[in-house]
């Protein structure tokens, strides 16, 4: 048996600013911080990762509870 695919959806218990990074926390299984903190030291780095950021932001629907 295999457990029901989460679907993945910005989080309404576990957010900072808009949910995503706890949404994708959820849906993988990890630790919201964790997410978070990759994130913040992604940023660091050369690259679009705010701009994809705000298109998670736009594209992920909000959780319905």
């Amino acid at each position: 048996m295999t457990s029901p695919a989460r679907k993945l959806t910005r989080s309404r218990q576990s957010k900072v600013v808009a949910g995503v990074c706890g949404g994708l926390a959820e849906r993988f299984g990890i630790s919201p911080g964790l997410v978070r903190l990759l994130f913040v030291l992604s940023c660091i780095l050369p690259g679009p990762q705010f701009v994809i950021y705000l298109v998670l932001w736009i594209a992920i629907p909000k959780a319905a509870f």
